[in-house]
């Protein structure tokens, strides 16, 4: 049983929210969230997750290119 089935809260400053998905806290951090927590892992509700996904569209892209072959 994962972090988020227990019912873990976004770990974003200020945000209380439930936690829908958990990320590299370094990942989060290099997209502008502030995180609360220090551990290895971040949990983000859906409005941060989607804000995540918003800064870090161009690098994904980037990272998925550079595995791409013909």
């Amino acid at each position: 049983m994962g972090v988020i089935a227990k019912g873990a809260k976004c770990t974003v400053e200020g945000c209380s929210n439930d936690g829908v998905r958990s990320l590299n806290t370094t990942k989060v951090e290099n997209a502008g969230l502030r995180v609360s927590s220090g551990n290895k892992k971040s949990v983000l509700c859906k409005e941060h997750y989607k804000q995540w996904k918003k800064e870090t569209k161009e690098d994904r892209e980037l990272e998925r290119a550079r595995y791409d072959r013909f």
